[in-house]
């Protein structure tokens, strides 16, 4: 899933390696013996199931958002629909060796992600670093062992806008350019670090706005005082731009966590009052 989705399940609930999930994509019956050694017949090849399309949509729950491995049947996009397909892709499952890996291995979810999160600022038409202060993000669906045992090798991206926790915004009938999506910029309920933080989208009831982002380098999570002396000048800047009184500035400094930086954040962001 994105960088800021990763980072929203993993602080909702941003995360984005779980179970399997065969919504609307039942498994491959198991071949039935032969009913006796007299008798031959032919088996039917294994199934790989449908392969999904661009442009598709889908009516997903925050639930079946964060699941990485099965295929949900689309429905219609004139209907309510939670995601919309935007690029499908073919997994490498050869590896060097000679061997075949699974679907939801460490290794084909990386591939996915990667080509998921690149992609998406493009089908938005948006910048990427604009990007990191929407809710919209990428999600990913791989197809299930049993599928790709029976030769599926294909890898769905889909866009998603993370509403409030655990709930997903309803999205228009394309997805494609939606540039200047109203309501889905980055808001939050209360001061980041606290207790009542939530994130939300601005169009929802909200407190803080997220207003810029803070690049970290750096293989490894940097110290938090660190992190804090990098952030410090950037969002006291970004609250100052936004002020009516350059003397009187608020604002606050949200450090990804460590499984945030794990799933790819590697960013900060700077926070202002509402």
């Amino acid at each position: 899933m994105s960088g800021v989705l990763r980072a929203l399940v993993a602080s909702l609930a941003l995360v984005v390696l779980v179970t399997g999930c065969t919504l609307g994509d039942p498994e491959p019956a198991a071949d039935s013996p032969s009913p006796s050694p007299a008798t031959t017949s032919t088996a039917p090849p294994p199934d790989p199931g449908p392969r999904p399309r661009v442009g598709e949509c889908h009516a997903l729950t925050f639930r079946q958002a964060v699941t990485v491995a099965g295929r949900t049947a689309p429905v219609p996009c004139r209907r309510p629909h939670t995601a919309q397909t935007y690029f499908v892709g073919r997994l490498d499952l050869d590896t060097k060796a000679g061997h075949t890996r699974r679907p939801d291995s460490r290794a084909a979810q990386a591939q996915a992600r990667r080509a998921c999160t690149a992609r998406l600022p493009r089908h938005l038409g948006r910048d990427p670093r604009d990007l990191r202060l929407s809710m919209a993000q990428a999600v990913w669906f791989t197809p299930s062992p049993a599928r790709a045992a029976a030769g599926a090798d294909w890898f769905r991206c889909d866009v998603v806008v993370v509403a409030a926790p655990r709930v997903l915004l309803r999205l228009p009938r394309t997805t494609k350019g939606w540039s200047d999506a109203p309501g889905t910029a980055m808001c939050a309920t209360a001061e980041p670090g606290t207790r009542a933080f939530r994130r939300v989208t601005c169009g929802s009831r909200h407190a803080w706005v997220a207003v810029a982002t803070v690049d970290l380098p750096g293989a490894r999570l940097p110290a938090e005082a660190a992190i804090a002396d990098r952030m410090e000048a950037p969002c006291r800047d970004a609250a100052r731009a936004r002020s009516g009184d350059p003397l009187d500035l608020t604002w606050s400094q949200e450090s990804p966590t460590a499984e945030q930086w794990a799933a790819g954040r590697r960013y900060g962001i700077c926070w202002v009052p509402a």
